[in-house]
C-alpha cells in the first residue's frame, strides 16, 4: 500500500498533504501557488512521484445542501486535467478519489485559531491545513 496525497484545490492555491506510509496520519507538506493548469498539475504529479502515492484524494467543495457549486465544477475540471497528466506521465495506475470537504476550511481555521496562529500566518497555512483535514477524514473513513 502506498501513501495517499490530499489536495485542497482553490482558485489561488492548492493545499497539499500526504499520509504516512501506513496510511494512518496526514501531514501538510506545502501550498502550491496557482499559476496555470499545466504547471499546477505538473507540480502535483511531482509530489505524487516524490512521495510514491497510490491515491490522490481531492476535496470536493459541495454546497451545504449537497449540490454542486461553481467551485465544484472547477474541481471536476482540475481532476480531469490531472488525470490526463498522470496518464501521460505513466501514473495511470494511481487512483483519484473525491472527499466531501464542505466544512474543512471552516474547521481548519478553527484549529488554527485555537492554536493561536496569527491572522497573517493563518492565511499562509489554511489551505495546507484544509488538505490535512481532507486527507485525515478520508484515511479515517477507510
Amino acid at each position: 500500500m502506498g501513501r495517499k496525497i490530499g489536495l485542497d484545490v482553490g482558485d489561488k492555491t492548492i493545499g497539499v498533504a500526504v499520509s504516512d506510509a501506513l496510511g494512518w496520519t496526514a501531514q501538510g507538506i506545502t501550498t502550491i501557488e496557482r499559476v496555470g493548469i499545466k504547471k499546477d498539475t505538473t507540480k502535483v504529479v511531482d509530489y505524487i512521484r516524490e512521495y510514491d502515492c497510490d491515491t490522490v484524494v481531492i476535496g470536493l467543495p459541495k454546497k451545504l445542501d449537497g449540490t454542486d457549486s461553481p467551485q465544484t465544477e472547477k474541481v471536476y475540471e482540475f481532476r480531469t486535467r490531472l488525470e490526463n497528466k498522470m496518464k501521460s506521465q505513466g501514473l495511470g495506475n494511481v487512483s483519484i478519489e473525491y472527499y466531501d470537504e464542505r466544512l474543512t476550511t471552516v474547521m481548519a481555521e478553527k484549529v488554527l485559531i485555537e492554536a493561536d496562529v496569527s491572522r497573517r500566518r493563518r492565511k499562509d497555512v489554511i489551505d495546507k491545513q484544509a488538505a490535512v483535514l481532507i486527507l485525515q477524514g478520508y484515511l479515517d473513513s477507510h
